[in-house]
């Protein structure tokens, strides 16, 4: 076959998928983009880094998820074994839950976390008000239960209000590591990366464990390394030290 003949039988790109195209900016997408250009400007974030051997919890939800469906008819999930891992050391390091306003750091008394949730076209943050007060069971039943709201549109705004600190599910996505943006004006955001086999020396042996990243991005105008290490350490704690016969209380 000629050259010519191959040149003929090429299908042209219609013009109009080589053309540029514009995206308006709803006002869902404005909000969100004025809040985190105020967050980086006006926040000096630092980021650390802790990794957590969750061998045990991945052999505990196995061992309680097919039960929990039944009753409950909602997935039980890591993220809601990792949301009480928080809160707990929230309770231990209460200056996490705090916000900067100006010439005071206020340290807020009641624990409500902000969720981050994605849809097609942008991210939510519905808010799980009480968090301290509710079991694994709880938890798991809130966070579907605004999950759902958020992508069928039902989320009020007064879902998305009173957020003192901020955890995300980086991992439902196969995210390893992130650098997430502080929600103004909390003091810190943690997120909860994917959990991965990988090979870790166990008392001086090697052995395939089940790892997972947590990724903490602070407000270093409120918090230091210090109180934060210290914090994600207890986090790292509360995660290891569930076990194939805990209960979801």
């Amino acid at each position: 076959m000629s050259q010519s003949n191959v040149m003929e039988m090429t299908v042209p790109q219609r013009q109009e998928e080589l053309a540029d195209y514009a995206i308006d900016v709803t006002p869902i997408r404005r909000t969100i983009a004025e809040r985190t250009l105020r967050s980086v400007t006006e926040i000096p974030h630092a980021l650390t880094v802790i990794e957590a051997d969750v061998t045990n919890l991945v052999l505990l939800r196995s061992k309680l998820k097919d039960d929990f469906l039944r009753q409950e008819g909602v997935n039980l999930t890591y993220f809601a074994f990792f949301i009480q891992s928080v809160v707990r050391a929230i309770k231990d390091y209460p200056i996490m839950n705090s916000m900067w306003a100006d010439d005071k750091i206020i340290v807020k008394r009641d624990i409500h976390l902000s969720l981050l949730v994605g849809t097609e076209d942008s991210v939510l943050a519905p808010v799980i008000r009480g968090a301290d007060l509710r079991n694994i069971a709880g938890l798991a039943l809130e966070i579907d239960k605004l999950a759902q709201l958020t992508r069928t549109g039902k989320l009020s705004p007064s879902d998305m209000q009173g957020g003192t600190f901020t955890v995300n599910n980086t991992g439902a996505f196969g995210s390893i590591s992130s650098f997430p943006t502080v929600i103004y004006p909390q003091a810190a955001i943690l997120t909860f990366e994917s959990i991965v086999k990988k090979p870790v020396v166990v008392d001086d042996r090697i052995a395939v464990r089940s790892m997972v990243r947590l990724c903490l991005a602070l407000d270093h105008r409120i918090l230091d390394g210090v109180v934060c290490g210290r914090f994600l350490q207890r986090v790292k704690e509360n995660l290891e030290a569930y076990g194939p016969e805990d209960s979801l209380d």
